[in-house]
């Protein structure tokens, strides 16, 4: 059998997603924010007119799917890589007549927009609940163990993540160990909706004031 030499790449790019040889989604976040920021500056150079409705239609169907393609594999973890993509929405929202000086947090109000960061984390919450409520039809018992039944574990709400330890940042931002905190700080109605539309509509009332 013939050898070969296997080449040494940098970057793979699989189903969409851009990871280097580190593991780490930066150079993702890179691309998916150059292109956002691409199709921003067209819809400037287009649109003689705009107002907080159709700038929210333009970034939610726009804008916001090529940042948030694949988000439960690729969610960033580094502080640069978290403000490259809020600096998308930040820059959006600057473009609204009459919002400019506004703080960001003003003008996400005024559009009744949710920061990049809620929507990650609200994306990472509906997802266990699928894992756990039986939605998609796998054993979750290794991938999000629940904690082992006792008065003090349990306090707060009835399905509990176990937390288990991690000795790299890496490990910590995968989708396993990263929900963990997020879901068991939820209170019981929260994970006990009996659907999937229940459960967003009551996370987003239980997180309200950290949108």
């Amino acid at each position: 059998m013939a050898s070969a030499t296997l080449q040494t790449i940098n970057e793979e790019k699989d189903l969409g997603i851009r990871i280097d040889s580190f593991l780490k989604p930066s150079i993702h976040v890179s691309h998916a924010v150059i292109k956002a920021n691409q199709m921003l500056g067209l819809i400037r150079q287009t649109f003689t007119y705009m107002d907080c409705e159709l700038m929210k239609q333009f970034f939610t169907n726009i804008f916001r799917p090529h940042l948030e393609y694949g988000i439960v594999v690729w969610h960033p973890c580094l502080k640069q890589d978290i403000e490259l993509m809020e600096g998308v929405q930040h820059r959006a929202t600057r473009m609204v007549p009459g919002l400019a000086k506004l703080s960001y947090e003003e003008r996400l109000r005024k559009m009744d927009l949710p920061s990049l960061t809620f929507k990650r984390n609200r994306g990472d919450a509906i997802e266990v609940y699928k894992y756990l409520h039986g939605i998609y039809n796998v054993d979750c018992s290794d991938l999000l163990p629940l904690h082992e039944s006792s008065s003090l574990v349990t306090r707060g709400h009835s399905l509990k993540l176990a937390k288990r330890s991690s000795r790299t940042q890496l490990r910590q931002n995968f989708f396993s160990n990263r929900v963990v905190k997020l879901w068991n700080n939820l209170p019981e109605e929260v994970v006990m909706a009996p659907t999937v539309n229940c459960f967003k509509g009551r996370f987003d009332r239980h997180s309200a004031d950290n949108r």
